[in-house]
């Protein structure tokens, strides 16, 4: 079930994705991000289809993908390809260009930031069930797995940035033209912002460390008042050589005022917390002796 819930949601951003660069993206003159930004280029250039392009360069990386990184990551990856592809070949052989969003190269602006924020969703569904839309993120993500201590995010970047660069000698008419490249980077910042932010989801927390002399009172308040047990560690200063309890509490996010409010309200106790971008598992029914 869970396996169909995942296939279902990259198919279904593989369509949205297609519709994307049909309505916004091929009537106005810019490429978007990654490899699909080099097939937008090569289809204004010689009328060749982003689908055909598309399936060339992805379908290879796939493949390598399913050998070089992680199987289940290529095959998702694979499987949104083959829908994206099709599914633009699909609107381009159609009578729908009454939906497209034509701005004429006066408010381009504004088919960029409804392209860029769809496709934010896209990548966040993408990301979430394991896939991705194929090109640089599957570069990166080899990248990345051969040499871990290497950003994935900077590799993205570098390869969107050749994109963009390129769009400035490709959409331009005789005289350099610094408009393509700008908005192709708005496009990247604002898909790349949406999709991050779609990976943080609602179960965004607060992991707070607590180091304190009073453990009882402080456990006794963070249960009572905000229903909130911790994680108790023994710990002992290293310059003062005392003995101190470190308490782990994860919180939700509309709690943190309360917690600042009991923490303050002790003396010898020192508190800092960290961003928790997603909480798993259920302590609710968990039994004590």
């Amino acid at each position: 079930m869970k396996k169909s819930i995942e296939y279902g949601g990259v198919i279904l951003a593989a369509v949205l994705l297609a519709y994307v660069y049909y309505i916004f993206i091929v009537t106005n003159s810019f490429a978007p991000a990654g490899l699909n930004g080099i097939a937008t280029m090569i289809q204004y250039k010689t009328g060749f289809s982003i689908s055909y392009m598309s399936l060339l360069i992805n379908i290879p990386l796939s493949i390598l993908a399913y050998f070089l990184v992680q199987k289940d990551f290529a095959i998702k990856t694979m499987v949104f390809s083959l829908v994206y592809s099709f599914a633009f070949l699909a609107l381009q052989s159609s009578d729908l260009s009454f939906i497209q969003y034509n701005a004429q190269g006066h408010d381009t602006i504004y088919p960029v930031i409804l392209s860029g924020v769809l496709a934010g969703v896209v990548y966040g569904v993408c990301f979430r069930n394991n896939a991705s839309t194929g090109g640089t993120d599957i570069v990166s993500r080899y990248v990345n797995k051969i040499r871990p201590e290497t950003n994935f995010f900077v590799v993205t970047f570098t390869l969107n940035a050749i994109v963009a660069i390129a769009s400035i000698f490709v959409y331009s008419e005789g005289n350099l033209n610094y408009k393509p490249m700008a908005l192709c980077i708005l496009y990247c910042f604002i898909s790349t912002f949406v999709g991050n932010l779609l990976l943080k989801t609602t179960k965004t927390a607060y992991k707070f460390t607590v180091i304190t002399a009073h453990k009882e009172e402080l456990v006794e308040e963070l249960t009572h008042k905000l229903h909130h047990g911790c994680t108790e560690i023994e710990a002992v200063g290293s310059y003062t050589g005392a003995k101190k309890t470190v308490l782990l509490c994860v919180i939700n996010k509309h709690q943190l005022n309360d917690f600042h409010k009991i923490v303050a309200s002790y003396d010898d106790t020192f508190s800092y917390f960290e961003v928790v971008n997603e909480t798993y598992g259920n302590f609710k029914h968990v039994k004590t002796n």
